[in-house]
């Protein structure tokens, strides 16, 4: 049995050269016998960190461990931004990537990380493959379409290569049954190359995990490990929502302050969490409709918080009330909208992007971090 294993069984730390003694080991995870071994020992690890959460510096760690392996992305974009969230909270639609949409065509620039649905309906991924907008495949390429549209929506290439090959190995078992925690983990594991990162933490995520693990990265984010040297914003709010609401009360820990926004601070406080879930029968209309203000008055002071919220982040505005009525006048003049539309790739319809789905268990498994 690995020590990663059975320090984490006995509640003991794991230091960064077990986790990657592990990860050397998955990777040299042979055929037969000794690969069912693996197999086992991998999914008893998976199941011990969702079912109980290790100490800050073992996570540390393990983060570490995993993003070291991942391409270099190269100095970030400056004044640039990402939001994402852990999921497991209350089920609205997808009001990140409207953000993101929304803080692009307000002039941030916008490096978008995602995953396909693990609680929602439907995630980031499985909307834009239904809009016919492309996810980044390299850095490269991610730099490339910041360059035209200000905005990228990242791939699978932002996340360790290791999970690839835990998903590979753990097959036909999937990550679904640990997608909780992996989701949680996940934005601290894409190496999105932004200066600022807004993380909504739903009532369901290990907040004060997350921000002990945030300052712990925070004070290394020099120490070489790429990917590391963004400031992550975490979010949370009464409602147990992973993004800002304007009828709820929100706060957001920086790495300097804590910013709260009670419920009516910027938006009206009326709406309720109703006004936000998902539209499954009509999914890409209603989002569309949403980047344009004709989703209701909640919906579009929401997408228009969290877009001001990034504005405020990247450093791109300092001042909320400013922000907050830049993004509102941006959806009334349907910019976000716009620039969805030019993002679309011709000829991409929904039963194609359906098929191209059909991938390898491990790359639809990694998609779904």
């Amino acid at each position: 049995m690995h020590p990663a294993l059975t320090a984490l069984i006995a509640a003991r730390p794991v230091p960064l050269d077990t986790w990657r003694s592990w990860w050397d080991r998955l990777e040299g995870a042979a055929q037969g016998p000794a690969r069912d071994s693996d197999r086992a020992q991998a999914a008893a690890l998976l199941a011990s960190l969702a079912t109980r959460l290790p100490d800050t510096a073992t996570l540390a760690a393990l983060t570490t461990s995993l993003t070291e392996r991942s391409p270099d992305p190269g100095p970030a974009h400056p004044g640039s931004a990402n939001i994402v969230g852990t999921g497991g909270g209350p089920a609205t639609f997808n009001l990140s990537t409207a953000a993101a949409l929304t803080a692009a065509s307000m002039g941030v620039p916008v490096v978008k990380t995602g995953s396909r649905a693990y609680t929602s309906a439907a995630g980031s991924i499985d909307l834009l493959e239904r809009l016919g907008i492309t996810l980044t495949s390299s850095h490269t390429e991610t730099a490339d379409h910041l360059a035209r549209h200000n905005i990228a929506f990242a791939g699978p290439h932002v996340y360790p290569p290791a999970l690839t090959r835990l998903a590979r190995l753990l097959y036909p078992l999937t990550l679904k049954p640990f997608g909780r925690f992996l989701n949680a983990l996940g934005p601290f594991l894409a190496t999105a190359p932004v200066t600022a990162q807004l993380t909504g933490v739903s009532a369901t995520a290990p907040l004060s995990a997350l921000r002990d693990l945030t300052a712990l990265r925070d004070l290394t984010a020099h120490a070489g490990t790429h990917g590391s040297g963004r400031q992550v914003w975490l979010a949370h709010n009464t409602e147990g929502a992973d993004e800002l609401l304007p009828f709820a009360d929100n706060t957001l820990h920086t790495p300097h302050t804590t910013i709260h926004l009670p419920a009516g601070s910027l938006a009206p406080d009326t709406g309720t969490l109703a006004d936000l879930a998902p539209h499954p029968g009509d999914l890409t209309g209603h989002f569309l409709d949403a980047l344009a203000g004709r989703a209701g008055r909640a919906a579009t002071h929401t997408i228009a918080l969290n877009a001001a919220a990034l504005a405020i982040a990247s450093g791109r505005h300092t001042h909320w009330p400013t922000a907050h009525a830049t993004a509102l006048a941006a959806l009334a003049d349907g910019a976000p909208r716009a620039l969805a539309q030019r993002l679309r790739t011709p000829g991409k319809t929904a039963t194609a992007l359906t098929a191209a789905r059909t991938t390898t268990a491990g790359d639809k498994a990694v998609a779904g971090v």
